[in-house]
């Protein structure tokens, strides 16, 4: 069971959270000017914040285009009798995928998937076959990504 930690994120907090998922490298002396707080009780609520679980990381995001992969996708898969064990610990070796969710409905698994190329979906899609049936949503354009949580 999950606690709720909703006495410890308080209006400043949640501020503070604001800032940091829209720019996580802005300084704890810009994000203390927009909350009120100094730049030391900014970076203590942070630490708080990180040490409760809150907060649990950092990370670049990079332009799938413009590292060699023009193609981003959505594939779900409907698992086998027997298969869905073996792909969860399979899935986690392969590079292509960025995210991958276990979900209810048809589907057991939906996985958001970056590829080179056709050839190199067609290639992957060959791998995923011995699992169970995939669908293939290929992205045309991101409407929303990374929104940031809110109270």
């Amino acid at each position: 069971m999950v606690k709720s930690l909703n006495n410890v994120i308080d209006p400043i907090n949640w501020s503070i959270l604001g800032c940091l998922q829209k720019n996580a490298r802005e300084s704890f002396a810009s994000i203390g000017r927009k909350v009120g707080l100094t730049s030391p009780a900014v970076a203590e609520r942070v630490k708080k914040l990180e040490d409760l679980g809150v907060i649990t990381g950092y990370k670049a995001f990079l332009s799938h285009t413009l590292t060699g992969h023009q193609l981003k996708a959505i594939i779900t898969l409907r698992a086998f009798m027997g298969k869905l064990k073996p792909f969860l610990e399979m899935v986690k070796n392969y590079d292509e995928v960025i995210n991958c969710y276990r979900v209810t409905g048809n589907e057991n698994i939906v996985m958001e998937v970056v590829l080179k190329d056709q050839f190199h979906l067609e290639r992957f899609i060959d791998k995923l076959i011995q699992y169970g049936e995939t669908r293939t949503h290929i992205i045309l354009s991101e409407v929303v990504s990374n929104a940031p949580v809110v109270k």
